[in-house]
């Protein structure tokens, strides 16, 4: 990642990036994670680490939604390493009552969070970044690639997410 050139330099445009983008980036993290507050906080984690970079502004909204997939999807795999530690070291999770469709709802969204985070980091990202409404221009300027192998590039994450699901 690119740094400014003063240390604890604060970006100019930082305000007015953040007020552009906050929405997308806090969209793209809820579309891998879920979840709204687990969301708001990996913005927190993008904005600062954009805060300290020298990222061009026009280059800003691909970065930005970018790193809010990565970010989200390493939350995913920090939440999966918490919980095969809790539960080798026998914590029980408290179960609240609730309607099993909501549960079954629950693990399939689970399920394919942990199988998104399994699948390689750049077709994971372009599968977040299509299916959170960005266009194959967007995801194509976003992760440095052809327009043309975007759809090539997701395609290939779908049948690689449904085998992770599969298997």
């Amino acid at each position: 990642m690119p740094k400014p050139s003063a240390p604890g330099a604060v970006r100019p445009d930082l305000e007015q990036v953040f007020r552009a983008s906050y929405p997308r980036v806090v969209a793209v993290a809820a579309k891998v994670l879920g979840c709204q507050n687990e969301a708001e906080d990996v913005a927190q984690e993008v904005f600062l680490a954009f805060g300290r970079s020298s990222v061009p502004a026009g280059a800003a909204a691909g970065w930005l939604s970018v790193a809010a997939a990565h970010t989200a999807l390493n939350h995913i795999r920090a939440g999966r390493r918490r919980a095969d530690r809790e539960e080798a070291a026998g914590v029980d999770g408290l179960v609240a009552p609730d309607v099993a469709d909501t549960v079954v709802a629950s693990e399939d969204r689970r399920r394919v969070r942990v199988a998104l985070a399994r699948l390689p980091r750049r077709q994971a990202v372009a599968l977040v970044l299509r299916h959170s409404g960005l266009s194959y221009a967007e995801v194509a300027a976003a992760l440095d690639l052809s327009p043309g192998s975007v759809g090539t590039t997701i395609r290939r994450a779908e049948t690689a997410l449904r085998e992770e699901l599969e298997s």
